[in-house]
């Protein structure tokens, strides 16, 4: 496809270890599975806001006190 042999995957994997280190690369890996997980959740979940007009303006003023 890009023309990416066996050779540089290779080469591309050990400059990565070399810049994160071996250790680091799990928890970089699992924060990249969790917000691929999170996006797909939040695209295909319904809107969870409301954002319809209510219905009486009574009830947001509702425990205000008149000013005379």
């Amino acid at each position: 496809m890009f023309g990416l042999g066996t050779t540089e995957l290779i080469i591309i994997l050990v400059i990565v270890i070399i810049l994160f280190g071996s250790t680091r690369l799990p928890q970089i890996g699992k924060g990249i599975g969790e917000a691929i997980k999170n996006f797909k959740k939040a695209s295909s979940a319904a809107s969870e806001i409301d954002v319809t007009p209510k219905a009486n303006s009574e009830e947001t003023d509702t425990g205000k006190e008149n000013k005379s």
